[in-house]
Order: C-alpha cells, then sequence, then structure tokens
C-alpha cells in the first residue's frame, strides 16, 4: 500500500510489478480451475468405463462358467467312446 502512496520512481515501479503479480496469480487461479473441472470430466468418464469393463467380465466369467460344463456329443457317434 506503501508503494501506491509514494510518488518516486521506484515506488511506481514496484506498485507496477506487485499489480502484475497480483494479476498473475488471478490467472493461475483461474486456470487452476479450468484443469479442476476437466479432471472432474476425465473422472466421470473413466468411471462409465470402469462399469462398462465390470459388465464385459461378467459376460466373460459366464462365458467361461457356460464352457467348463460337459456337453453331450452332436452327430452319429455314441456317446460311450
Amino acid at each position: 500500500m506503501l508503494s501506491s502512496v509514494l510518488n518516486s520512481p521506484q515506488a511506481i515501479q514496484v506498485n507496477i510489478q506487485i499489480v502484475r503479480i497480483f494479476s498473475r496469480l488471478r490467472q493461475l487461479l483461474n486456470d487452476q480451475t479450468e484443469f479442476k473441472f476437466e479432471i472432474e470430466e476425465i473422472k466421470r468418464q473413466l468411471s462409465h468405463h470402469n462399469k462398462n469393463l465390470e459388465q464385459v467380465f461378467k459376460c466373460l466369467d459366464k462365458m467361461v462358467e457356460k464352457k467348463a460344463q460337459p456337453r453331450e456329443r452332436m452327430g452319429y457317434m455314441p456317446n460311450e467312446l
């Protein structure tokens, strides 16, 4: 605050630097919130992918269980061989 009251060239330069720093900080915080929104969107998409992958694995497990069950032979050959 003192740099904005004083009227020397050095005080003016310090005041300009302070304003630039606060402007930069505001821009960084704004960019950070944009990144937060992007990360939340990615998390939301990944949660849907996880659900889809769970369904795929459940179907694959069912297919493996069906395959493990003994099946009767088909065709003209008898079952006793």
